[in-house]
């Protein structure tokens, strides 16, 4: 499936880190970005995304923040929000510091924190449809506090240091770039509807220079719902499935745990459904199937973890 015209991803660092911030962008497309004058802010890089399930070039804003408060407040006015309707990541880069206490860590601690407001307040934290990266560039050989200090803020921490070969945890998870790419695959880009965005937002794109073309595969991806067993019981699935089938309605029942409800609804759950509904539908299929593909190679204990968590993901939807 070619998604059209996909969420966006806004990529920042502070303005000291420019080199940080255009060797991540590289790394994650393959080429560098182009600036726009003199400066990375205000510029934008297409990361193409293909999968076995989706195929998206996904336009990546630029920018580069002096002020973490300012930026914040900004991006949290109502002036903000067509643009942050649009986003489905938010990718924060900084030089990982040697020394915890120093004015390098501060400054680190205090765009988390500004960026992590921006999710939370803005995008919704937890329950926002998308992917909050922080990567952290450096060798530093302690990164819990990081790691603690991203998670507070509902951000992945992912370790980029100078070696470019791939490689995996003691986990069996993968580290570095991989590993940001291997969260970007996995998320849903695609949007509603591009008329829902508003004339706010096209003088947005228009400031930018992003183009919207696409055409979509009337063919789409195989969303046969058995496909997507990969780490959790028949029981849960089915009760995933009548969850589905079920949208909109008032539900009694734990589709983890595979429970069915006894209260009806006084409706056929197999009707015909609308057209938005079907199409939310895919986009949770396509979702599912993207998460197994990515934990294909896990051990069975873990993909049981990223099943749980993906299908977890897929009940806030409903």
């Amino acid at each position: 499936m070619d998604i059209p015209n996909p969420r966006r991803i806004l990529a920042v660092s502070l303005t000291d880190s420019t080199q940080h911030l255009t060797r991540v962008v590289k790394d994650l497309t393959g080429s560098l970005p182009e600036q726009t004058s003199t400066s990375l802010a205000g510029s934008s890089h297409n990361l193409s995304l293909k999968t076995a399930y989706y195929t998206a070039e996904v336009p990546i804003w630029l920018d580069l923040i002096s002020s973490p408060s300012q930026w914040a407040a900004t991006f949290l006015s109502p002036d903000a929000k067509e643009v942050l309707e649009v986003l489905g990541g938010v990718v924060v880069v900084f030089p990982l510091p040697a020394q915890p206490q120093s004015d390098e860590a501060k400054a680190a601690r205090e765009l988390i924190q500004h960026v992590g407001k921006v999710v939370k307040d803005g995008l919704g934290g937890w329950s926002w449809d998308g992917v909050g990266l922080c990567l952290g560039v450096g060798e530093l050989d302690d990164v819990d506090e990081w790691e603690d200090c991203c998670a507070e803020w509902g951000l992945e921490f992912v370790q980029v240091r100078s070696q470019t070969v791939a490689g995996r945890n003691e986990f069996g998870e993968k580290t570095g770039v991989p590993r940001a790419l291997e969260a970007l695959e996995a998320n849903d880009w695609s949007q509603a509807s591009a008329g829902d965005l508003g004339s706010d937002f096209e003088d947005f794109e228009a400031e930018m220079g992003i183009g919207q073309d696409g055409e979509t595969n009337s063919k789409g991806p195989d969303l046969d719902p058995e496909s997507l067993d990969f780490g959790f019981d028949r029981d849960d699935f089915a009760g995933l499935k009548q969850a589905i089938w079920s949208a909109g309605q008032e539900k009694e029942e734990d589709f983890l745990n595979g429970e069915p409800s006894t209260k009806t609804s006084g409706k056929d759950g197999e009707e015909e459904l609308d057209d938005e509904e079907v199409r939310k539908i895919e986009r949770m299929m396509v979702k599912l199937q993207a998460v197994r593909d990515t934990s294909a190679g896990m051990p069975e204990e873990q993909r049981k973890r990223v099943a749980a968590k993906a299908v977890a993901e897929v009940m806030k939807d409903l």
